[in-house]
């Protein structure tokens, strides 16, 4: 097994700040940053939702689960699509090259943020709802984070001091 790298990986539920809170972080901490949801869009050369739509939940989730178990960086904020905890090889791998961030938001909160979820390319399963959605999810958050982090009605500003706080606590 490799040694740990100083990467930084956010997870959780769509809409619960991601992308946003880790182009922020890596202009804090003068670390580069990467969407893996744009990573997968690239080497498809379509958007999430349409690999959805025309492969199936299936397939994309084998294709995420390939892109981010092949991510090779170092001093980088990964944000991670919200379904990335189902690939099991990206989870393990994601977890080595380093430390996983878990930004915790309630269902209703997630709500107001998001709009149509099959515009925004979720992973949802036939007949599947947010609130369902989000009892499934959690569970995974938490087993694989290194760090939580409450981005309860929390600013933007707020959940990047809480992280940088948190990491500055692990090292001590």
């Amino acid at each position: 097994m490799e040694s740990k790298r100083d990467n930084l990986i956010l997870i959780g539920m769509p809409g619960c700040g991601k992308s946003t809170v880790g182009v922020v972080l890596a202009k804090v901490l003068g670390f580069q940053f990467m969407d893996s949801d744009l990573l997968i869009q690239e080497q498809e050369s379509r958007l999430l939702k349409d690999i959805i739509a025309e492969d199936g939940l299936e397939r994309f989730l084998e294709i995420e689960d390939c892109v981010n178990a092949q991510i090779d960086c170092e001093h980088t904020i990964i944000a991670t699509g919200g379904s990335v905890i189902y690939g099991l090889k990206a989870m393990q791998h994601l977890r080595q090259i380093g430390t996983v961030i878990y930004l915790k938001l309630s269902c209703e909160a997630i709500s107001e943020r998001l709009g149509d979820l099959n515009e925004r390319g979720v992973a949802l399963k036939q007949g599947q709802d947010l609130y369902s959605l989000y009892e499934e999810r959690c569970p995974l958050y938490e087993k694989y984070a290194h760090i939580t982090i409450d981005a309860e009605e929390k600013s933007i500003r707020e959940m990047t001091e809480l992280i940088i706080c948190e990491l500055t606590r692990g090292i001590e």
